[in-house]
């Protein structure tokens, strides 16, 4: 199906969270994994990605990492708008047979590695996308400082975000603002309002 800002994108998705996970850890016999967020397209990341789209000159012939990467929504819009090449990044593994799977039906080569890039500066690109991963302290944290280390080598950071609590919206200018429908499975309105940022390099 095609989230709902972004139709030009087809995505193997979930209609509900809870039996898919269920299912998952029935299938693994592990219980206590980590909810399927691949399954989804997230607030953050269809406002990204409808950006991205809308303003293809942010990628176009560029290197792009889209940093937790979940379904690829963002990567896959990226090389639709005309990015060079994409390094999709999530540390889920099933996210990553997800970002090849949709990425095949989409028409595009998207690149998924299950490494995690924050444990290193950012490789050489000049776009990092970052689809809603302002939503837990420890990991916003760390995140953002990711982000500011690859902003001070000139990287562009893009961050999509519909108001989670971790943000530092201080340190960021807004460039956009869309109302993104969103499943009541994950979020706790039908609608929400999600903002494209940049970070600020005065700050």
């Amino acid at each position: 199906m095609s989230p709902p800002l972004v139709p030009e994108v087809q995505l193997y998705l979930a209609h509900e969270a809870v039996p898919l996970w269920q299912k998952t850890e029935e299938e693994l016999g592990e219980m206590g994994l980590p909810p399927p967020f691949w399954a989804f397209a997230w607030a953050g990341g269809q406002a990204l990605a409808r950006h991205v789209l809308d303003h293809p000159e942010i990628v176009q012939g560029k290197r792009v990492i889209d940093l937790a990467s979940g379904s690829g929504l963002v990567g896959i819009a990226a090389m639709k708008a005309g990015a060079a090449r994409v390094l999709a990044a999530d540390i889920d593994a099933f996210s990553v047979e997800a970002i090849a799977i949709n990425a095949e039906t989409n028409g595009v080569s998207v690149e998924a590695t299950v490494r995690d890039l924050l444990d290193q500066p950012a490789e050489a690109c000049d776009v990092v996308l970052v689809g809603d991963l302002f939503y837990e302290k420890g990991l916003a944290a760390k995140v953002f400082a990711w982000l500011e280390e690859a902003e001070g080598r000139g990287i562009l950071t893009l961050i999509g975000d519909p108001g989670r609590s971790y943000l530092p919206r201080e340190k960021l200018t807004k460039l956009a603002e869309y109302k993104v429908q969103v499943t009541r499975d994950l979020e706790d309105a039908d609608v929400k309002l999600t903002s494209v940022w940049r970070l600020s390099r005065c700050c």
